[in-house]
């Protein structure tokens, strides 16, 4: 009989919905956090999903299971959301990041109604460093999962609410006990976010956030796998990682080393592999200079965070650790070294989230508990919001940025384009996150179409778009013509994710098992802006309480028209999503929460508009040209630690094919880079000289860096003493200091692994300083 908390039949949980594990709480009848326990029995819940011939399996026996079919088995989806796809192929298809997010949100759900009853309502929690994209791919996982997503909360604001409850911040009349400014240290199993707050009575004001998704507990893990592999390729002349069954022994032992050396000093180490064996030694001094720049990694976005704070560690009244892998003694050594500071371990690090989850979906829905009366929080965009265009004189995609990153949350700008001819029907914007000032490692949200500009409509007519972010990241934009007081039509093309239609057809067959599925059936397509559908109304017409307006006085930009469309419809400002499908307006009505932050600063930081074609103000306008948009490569984001290589010239338009059947929406042309090559495995170094020198089985493929903007030549080389740091913080757009001399890792492609040294990462993405990386997932 399920335990019912409240008189409310269905409450709500707050759910931390983590890369290798995930947590799911309730406030009780008091209003105090607890953790549920699944189905198991346990805390925490593996976010594995393992692809049975009938059904998803979810949690501890997925992971079991992968052992022994690891073709079969899902980890770490949350690195990949954002993305178009999943970046292994399940039984011969590649399935949404949302998909597999989902199956994990259904199974905390349903364990958590075992004690609550039925659950509709969530509040669900992604790092710090979410861009857009992400946040909106979480919020669809959780419709697909059969939630109702009452807001998305970063970790480490959940953390610190959690803190601010337990350390007794908020007495009977609401009053604080003290104002303190904390720094949230938070390393879970796959990312990693740095957040500087200021608790006051119950606000919790972000100062400044910066993070990595590429980088959390499974990289150690990897370090202990390249090591036992190491030592196996010394001893028998064979490399375990090969095997995609080995591997998955090698990860699930590297893990079990990892949580013994938090409490012992030295580990014996057992493997054995295709009738082989191995026993070796690791201890604490080892592993600490196996992962010696990961953890340096980690101090390098701490920094990063200080400095666009403007503190410094004495400024600081706490230093709170959340996160599994905040346990290892090397993460905890080298901040108190850093820090001068003695380390906060009262929370626990694998329910904090989880419990700020639920106290804020408890404030949310109006919980009469005295833990969450009153809290108010304000959180800052960790990603630059921005705009980019072609400068005409040298063919180079330049970014101008709308929203500052660490703008407080909610905020709005108002940008003035123009019409570059008579009669222009359309005009049209390419929208992105972060990257540097050329554009390079930025994230494109999509493209708004400003269609159904009115009939002799003249050249210079000002267009008005406007941009705002919600309080938990997501943007919304509409559009007006200002001189004819009218709204027009606005469509925002996402570059990724999935459309109303494809949410529906997977939550089909979500309900039906997700079993092997019949080579008659078709496949859903889970790529961009496949279809035409009508687009929604009441995303757009929202209005943010309480928005900080950054007013825009530059020069308009010119904007040239996109391609001509057949009979475009006419009506208010609409915005759809990937695929041309709405995107939805949440339907439960969130309260409004006071920010008492700062408004975002106006004007004077902004540059001139003019200067993105690299003009002076004097000079002419910047001018977007129509292109043909299926001559445009996606933009990737360079991943490893170099300085990004120039792109190449674009041009200004282009003519479409005489063959072409329909008449396509050109896009603004951005330079791409193309893959690196892969480099060949030279099985002489992996085996020695064997008699025969066999051949190793086929390698599990593995991500590779993109390297170099040409497709026809080869990617850069780098010399490791060349490495512009500030260059590489400027990609998130903020500036850092340079690294001790010790070591920043130099990130390595990968192929196949080889005989390396172990202290080279096996990990290859870098999603913080460096800019998240977009993969390029090959077909098989």
């Amino acid at each position: 009989m399920p335990e019912n908390n409240r008189s409310d039949s269905h409450p709500a949980v707050g759910i931390d919905l983590g890369t290798t594990f995930s947590a799911v709480a309730y406030l009780d009848a008091s209003g105090r956090p607890e953790t549920i326990r699944n189905a198991e029995g346990d805390l925490t819940t593996p976010s594995a999903v393992f692809f049975d011939r009938t059904h998803p399996i979810v949690g501890v026996e997925a992971v079991e299971a992968g052992l022994m079919e690891p073709e079969r088995l899902a980890l770490y989806a949350k690195r990949d959301v954002g993305e178009v796809r999943y970046e292994k192929q399940i039984r011969g298809e590649h399935l949404p990041p949302e998909v597999l997010q989902a199956l994990v949100l259904r199974k905390l759900k349903e364990d958590a109604e075992l004690k609550l009853g039925e659950i509709q309502k969530a509040v669900v929690t992604v790092p710090a460093f979410f861009n857009e994209p992400c946040r909106k791919a979480t919020q669809d996982a959780g419709r697909l999962a059969g939630l109702e997503v009452l807001d998305i909360i970063n970790e480490p604001t959940a953390a610190a609410i959690t803190y601010g409850v337990e350390q007794g911040f908020l007495s009977e009349d609401g009053v604080s006990k003290q104002r303190e400014r904390i720094l949230v240290y938070d390393l879970g199993g796959g990312t990693f976010d740095v957040t500087v707050m200021d608790i006051d009575a119950a606000e919790y004001n972000t100062v400044a956030t910066a993070g990595d998704v590429y980088l959390g507990g499974i990289d150690w893990d990897r370090r202990i796998v390249d090591f036992i592999s190491e030592e196996f390729l010394k001893e028998h002349g064979v490399d375990p990682r090969l095997d995609p069954q080995a591997e998955q022994e090698l990860l699930r032992k590297a893990n079990q080393t990892k949580h013994a050396l938090t409490q012992r000093e030295s580990v014996s180490i057992a493997f054995a592999h295709d009738g082989m064996r191995l026993r070796t030694q690791l201890d604490q001094t080892q592993f600490a200079k196996l992962c010696d720049d990961l953890v340096e990694r980690t101090l390098l976005t701490v920094q990063l965070v200080l400095d666009d704070a403007k503190i410094t560690w004495s400024d600081l009244t706490r230093l709170i650790l959340v996160g599994g892998s905040t346990r290892m003694p090397m993460v905890r050594s080298e901040l108190e070294k850093r820090s001068g500071m003695t380390l906060d371990r009262s929370l626990s690090p694998d329910e904090a989230v989880s419990h700020g989850a639920a106290l804020y979906a408890g404030m949310l829905l109006g919980h009469k508990g005295e833990s969450c009366r009153g809290i108010r929080v304000s959180n800052v965009n960790s990603h630059d919001l921005g705009v980019l265009a072609i400068d005409p004189k040298t063919g180079q995609p330049r970014r101008q940025v709308m929203i500052p990153r660490n703008s407080p949350l909610p905020a709005r700008k108002r940008v003035r384009f123009r019409t570059h001819k008579d009669n222009q029907p359309n005009v049209k914007i390419d929208v992105v996150e972060g990257g540097d000032d050329r554009g390079t490692n930025a994230t494109s949200i999509g493209k708004c179409l400003v269609d159904d500009l009115p009939a002799k409509t003249p050249k210079g007519t000002n267009v008005d778009v406007q941009f705002d972010y919600t309080q938990d990241g997501r943007l919304t934009v509409r559009a007006s013509l200002p001189e004819m007081d009218r709204k027009i039509k606005l469509t925002l093309n996402r570059a990724a994710g999935l459309s109303d239609e494809q949410i529906e057809a997977w939550r089909e067959r979500m309900e039906k098992g997700l079993g092997d599925p019949d080579p008659n059936d078709i496949a859903v397509e889970t790529s961009a802006g496949t279809t035409d559908a009508p687009a929604e109304t009441a995303a757009a017409e929202a209005t943010t309480v309480n928005t900080p307006v950054i007013q825009n006085t530059e020069k308009p930009i010119v904007i040239a028209t996109a391609s001509p469309t057949t009979n475009p419809p006419t009506g208010p400002v609409k915005i759809a999503v990937a695929g041309g499908k709405s995107e939805p307006k949440p339907t439960a009505v969130i309260p409004a929460i006071s920010t008492g932050a700062k408004p975002v600063p106006v004007v004077d930081d902004i540059p001139d508009f003019s200067e993105i074609a690299g003009e002076s103000i004097k000079v002419g306008p910047v001018k977007i040209e129509p292109v043909q948009p299926t001559s445009v490569p996606k933009p990737a984001a360079v991943s490893s630690m170099i300085s990004p290589a120039p792109a190449s010239p674009a041009p200004a338009s282009a003519t479409p094919p005489s063959n072409a059947t329909t008449a396509a929406a050109p896009v603004i042309n951005i330079p791409g880079v193309s893959d690196a090559p892969k480099p060949k495995v030279d099985v002489t170094k992996l085996f020695g000289n064997l008699p025969d020198n066999p051949k190793p089985p086929a390698a599990t493929p593995r991500p590779m860096i993109k390297l170099g903007d040409d497709p026809n030549m080869p990617p850069p080389k780098v010399n490791p003493s060349d490495l512009n740091f500030e260059q590489l913080a400027g990609l998130s757009g903020g500036a850092a200091k340079k690294p001790a001399p010790s070591a920043v890792p130099i990130i390595q492609t990968d192929a196949a692994p080889s005989a390396a040294k172990s202290k080279k990462p096996a990990e290859k993405k870098s999603g913080g300083l460096f800019g998240r990386k977009k993969k390029k997932v090959d077909e098989e």
